[in-house]
């Protein structure tokens, strides 16, 4: 964990326009707003744009967050079926057959009587349902499982990523924004000074 946590603020912190592994844009860091805001005119769109940027990577978190729920879903799944053609596997051709419960659907079960076997049937998704000899069955779930884990922990990385991005940016707009109170603040007391020296200037005038 401390690996990944550190790769990941490594990226956050990268050069503007650079990505995380996955292709998610980094943030930008602003420590000079100087650097961002050249004038009190430009600060309305500055923070429309952050904003812009932050519902952007919210979204991303969103849907992230799904795929990472699916995924934790659908591993088990087949780590089990996995577990289940290993099993038949080691099953020797004459043995007795295998009384088992077979589920039909979420709810429902049927008993079922399983003879030695050196082929399954694996669902590949969209209704579709193919035989596999035992070892290819097992190798194409094993690659699956892998691919599932891989996946969840890019989520998972991601998820941290995009977080530190919404920070990272919720940092700049409040510095854009106190940057632009404390112009305000300085305008406003320059004026006054400059209205104090006219006032000055024409009381000197009529004296």
């Amino acid at each position: 964990m401390a690996e990944k946590s550190s790769t990941t603020t490594a990226a956050a912190r990268g050069a503007p326009g650079s990505t995380n592994p996955r292709g998610i844009p980094v943030a930008p860091f602003v420590d000079r707003v100087e650097d961002y805001v050249s004038s009190r005119a430009e600060v309305e769109s500055t923070l429309k744009s952050f904003q812009e940027m932050i519902g952007k990577y919210q979204f991303m978190e969103i849907s992230t967050q799904k795929r990472a729920l699916g995924l934790k879903e659908k591993i088990p799944d087949i780590a089990k079926t996995a577990e289940t053609v290993k099993f038949l596997k080691t099953r020797e051709p004459g043995s007795d057959p295998i009384e088992t419960t077979f589920e039909l659907n979420d709810t429902l079960y049927t008993k079922a009587s399983i003879p030695p076997t050196d082929e399954v049937y694996l669902w590949l998704g969209a209704n579709v349902m193919l035989a596999y000899p035992i070892d290819e069955a097992l190798e194409l779930l094993q690659g699956r499982l892998s691919a599932a884990r891989q996946n969840l922990a890019n989520c998972e990385e991601d998820l941290d990523f995009l977080r530190e991005q919404i920070t990272t940016l919720e940092v700049a707009t409040a510095r854009v924004y106190n940057w632009d109170v404390t112009q305000r603040r300085k305008d406003k007391s320059e004026a006054e000074a400059a209205g104090e020296t006219k006032d000055e200037k024409d009381e000197d005038d009529k004296s």
